[in-house]
């Protein structure tokens, strides 16, 4: 495990991530549960966990013990139920998804160049 590369992922993942989780805390769970700094915990804690279960166990299992891990710790930081967590994180994935096409987009168009879009 290079400890560069995880503090690389974790500071990448604390931009992207960490935002969007809590939007989706503070609509669900509630502004008073859903902090942002509980978001932070959730994707540095979620960050670092995975990169030592990824270290240690490969494929599905270590797919099924992230999950599980991700939803427990939404559960413990937004103070919600399984259910709530899971729909958190369900609908975080979705509006990261979005924007990751968004911003590939935008930078396939700055990567072509625009000039080149033109007729």
């Amino acid at each position: 495990m290079d400890l560069m590369s995880l503090l690389i992922q974790i500071i990448v993942s604390t931009i992207i991530i960490a935002p969007i989780l809590w939007l989706v805390g503070r609509a669900l769970a509630g502004k008073d549960k859903a902090k942002f700094t509980d978001a932070i915990w959730i994707v540095v804690l979620g960050t670092v966990i995975g990169a030592v279960v990824g270290a240690y166990v490969g494929g599905l299992i270590a797919a099924v013990i992230m999950f599980v891990v991700w939803l427990a710790l939404i559960k413990h930081f937004f103070d919600c139920g399984w259910i709530k967590a899971l729909v958190i994180a369900i609908i975080a994935v979705i509006i990261f998804v979005i924007v990751l096409v968004i911003l590939a987009t935008i930078l396939a168009i700055f990567s072509l160049g625009i000039p080149t879009l033109l007729p």
